[in-house]
């Protein structure tokens, strides 16, 4: 992005009566606010996989509450779905 030309800084401060930034404060300022919105995607990617997760086990779970399963396989199935990745669970 091009700096700006005086008379640009002058028309702009005029109408907020604040400080100018200068292109690197904006630059880190942008920097910041891309770090904690990548943050914030993440965890939300990671609460998707969970509820997507807990859903298919429950659907597994109530799957085999319906049939005779006497050793239980389809809670272990659910299990395994459900601590598929044991770090992401909580």
């Amino acid at each position: 992005m091009a700096e700006q030309s005086d008379f640009q800084k002058q028309f702009f401060a005029k109408g907020t009566g604040g400080t100018l930034f200068t292109q690197k404060e904006f630059d880190d300022a942008l920097e910041v606010a891309k770090a904690e919105i990548m943050m914030f995607a993440i965890e939300a990617s990671k609460m998707a996989v969970t509820l997507e997760r807990e859903a298919c086990a429950k659907i597994v779970d109530e799957w085999s509450d319906g049939i005779n399963d006497p050793r239980d396989e389809g809670k272990k199935l659910a299990e395994l779905i459900r601590n598929r990745i044991p770090s992401q669970r909580q």
